[in-house]
């Protein structure tokens, strides 16, 4: 099949759920992820045939074309993105918006920007698809924020501003390697003759760009403040998906392209990467508020991903990727919840709740369930991730994965404490509705996702194995 056409679905859609109106802008928005993530599937199935490239001339001077590629990497991080898609669509049908159809054509066109930057194998196409992401969810957070509008506009520029900052850095590097490569093609890049120095500045260039985006510590004081202005939606597309570009990116744009470098610089990433591991754990213990405490609990895990990513081994680098499709998964299961909270009790307080478990037995399985996956517990795909990620740190050095292997204490302390103040206790004072057949069914494919590939990630290690084969030939040659 071509490939553009999930593009052209996710574009189309945005136009269309637009022009559809206040009204039927939602259902237009689902019905249109639903097909995206329809032809995800068809492209997975049909993986390896013919239809998985396409390239055509764009602009002759400079040589750039419109070229994507999907191998085993860039359609599990397709099939992150068209399948929460419709997931995050459903789960925020439990809040009214004014304006609903620029909100559901912003995400919609978010998606299309983010799906785009997964395919593409031409860096300056990639890097206007990394840039167009930027736009929608600035305005989201802006227009159906929390709090007060001047605060939301400035999480919103904060936001803006360090990732801008960061990729204007990116496109030195990637104008840098054109003149050295005479092309913007990615294999050129893996190809190209560079010098240890060179690499080193075009490894450090790439690096803030992606440190930024992730984050990796010291580089994520935008984040908590970001995560808790956003609506639910927004904060579900940035965490689940939009973070990923980042650890993605370090795994098909940097790593390969600076080998060299890549060797020489580990351990300083590693160090920061395990800081922020650490570091994120412990702000989270420190959290009274809800979606806060789900942000730094974020910023461990997805500091996770990037010591894996950065311990230049195949394990490390398959786990980084599993990771990756499992806190996509579950954190997106976590802010749910928490906006389920928020949209009944009006508050992200946590000493403000309680009891709730008596009141909502639905929710109070659903959210514990989800609580398991994030905190690792064997048999879910966090799990899967996180020792896959520590086996390829403990062959670079064992005091790597010990010290990142103790946010799986911290993280079970406080999630399970945030739980006991949240759903135990006494009796919530006011009334709390149940879970929604709506909100079950969204729970429900989270899960289901979570504990399926927790028992058999097979399927997820096949798709990626080849792709993380040939990059760690890349890091190693």
């Amino acid at each position: 099949m071509n490939i553009t056409i999930i593009l052209i679905i996710l574009l189309v859609g945005a136009i269309l759920t637009y022009f559809s109106g206040n009204r039927f802008a939602s259902k237009v928005a689902i019905l249109f992820s639903v097909a995206a993530a329809i032809f995800s599937v068809a492209l997975y199935l049909n993986h390896g045939q013919a239809g998985t490239t396409f390239s055509i001339d764009w602009i002759s001077n400079p040589n750039i074309s419109f070229s994507l590629k999907a191998d085993g990497l860039s359609i599990a991080m397709l099939l992150l993105t068209t399948i929460l898609l419709p997931l995050i669509i459903l789960a925020s049908q439990i809040r009214e918006f004014k304006n609903e159809k620029l909100l559901y054509s912003l995400v919609m066109f978010m998606a299309f920007a983010m799906a785009g930057a997964f395919l593409s194998s031409d860096a300056l196409l990639y890097y206007v698809f990394w840039e167009m992401s930027l736009i929608p969810i600035y305005f989201i957070i802006v227009l159906w924020g929390n709090g007060e509008i001047a605060k939301r506009r400035k999480a919103a520029m904060t936001f803006f501003l360090f990732t801008f900052a960061g990729s204007l850095f990116m496109m030195a590097a990637i104008i840098y390697l054109y003149v050295k490569t005479g092309s913007f093609q990615l294999e050129d890049f893996y190809n190209a003759n560079l010098t240890e120095t060179e690499q080193i500045w075009i490894f450090l260039a790439f690096f803030l760009a992606y440190a930024i985006k992730i984050p990796i510590f010291p580089f994520h004081t935008w984040q908590a403040n970001v995560y808790q202005k956003a609506p639910a939606i927004g904060t579900m597309l940035l965490a689940g998906i939009m973070s990923k570009m980042g650890a993605y990116s370090v795994i098909r744009w940097q790593l390969p392209v600076t080998p060299d470098a890549s060797h020489e610089l580990r351990n300083v990433v590693l160090v920061l990467c395990t800081i922020g591991v650490i570091y994120g754990a412990i702000l989270a213990l420190r959290q009274k508020d809800l979606k806060r405490l789900l942000a730094y609990a974020s910023l461990s895990h997805v500091g996770f991903v990037a010591a894996g990513a950065y311990a230049l081994t195949f394990d490390g680098i398959q786990g980084a990727i599993i990771l990756i499709l499992a806190h996509g998964f579950g954190i997106v299961a976590m802010f749910y919840s928490a906006d389920v909270i928020q949209s009944r009790t009006h508050t992200l307080e946590i000493s403000d709740l309680g009891g709730i478990k008596w009141l909502a037995p639905k929710f109070t399985v659903a959210f514990f369930l989800s609580i398991l996956s994030s905190i690792g517990i064997p048999l879910t795909f966090n799990f899967i991730g996180e020792f896959t990620i520590l086996y390829g740190l403990y062959q670079v050095n064992i005091w790597y994965a010990l010290l990142v292997g103790t946010s799986l204490f911290l993280g079970a302390f406080f999630m399970l404490r945030m739980f006991q103040h949240v759903m135990l206790g006494e009796s919530y004072k006011l009334p709390f509705r149940d879970l929604s057949k709506t909100e079950v069914f969204v729970f429900a494919i989270l899960i289901i996702v979570l504990v399926f590939f927790g028992v058999y990630v097979k399927p997820v290690s096949d798709l990626i194995s080849s792709s993380v084969g040939e990059i760690v030939m890349y890091i190693n040659r």
